[in-house]
């Protein structure tokens, strides 16, 4: 699929669908692939937030973490999602799908479940 035949509203969707898939996850008690799922839909709405800033959708992790710290230094109302994307980055990716360390589950379950905010907060920044 090319970037022209991507629409924001599009990708906003899938970060939905993914955030479904996260909720799934952890309800069956399977905390990593939730915090994956999770930290995956957080990724797709970052996406989208800078397609509707840019026109293009990120190629790869790089370029969408270096396009949201960019974005953060001269609009301030980014700055908060560019925090949480930071740390869901670092806890649901990192530490909790790679390296297992998902402790103190209540912690990661509350990341997973506020991941609803955060495509809340990019959707409201994309049309902002």
């Amino acid at each position: 699929m090319t970037t022209s035949e991507l629409d924001v509203p599009g990708v906003f969707a899938d970060a939905e669908e993914m955030y479904a898939a996260a909720l799934e996850r952890l309800a069956a008690g399977d905390v990593r692939d939730a915090a994956e799922k999770a930290w995956c839909s957080a990724l797709q709405a970052t996406n989208a937030l800078i397609l509707a800033r840019t026109g293009e959708l990120p190629p790869g992790l790089p370029d969408t973490t270096r396009a949201l710290r960019t974005t953060a230094v001269t609009e301030p109302a980014v700055r908060d999602l560019r925090d949480q994307y930071l740390t869901r980055r670092e806890v649901l990716h990192g530490d909790c799908f790679y390296t297992g360390l998902c402790e103190p589950i209540e912690d990661t379950a509350r990341l997973i479940r506020e991941t609803a905010d955060y495509i809340e907060q990019a959707r409201r920044l994309a049309v902002a």
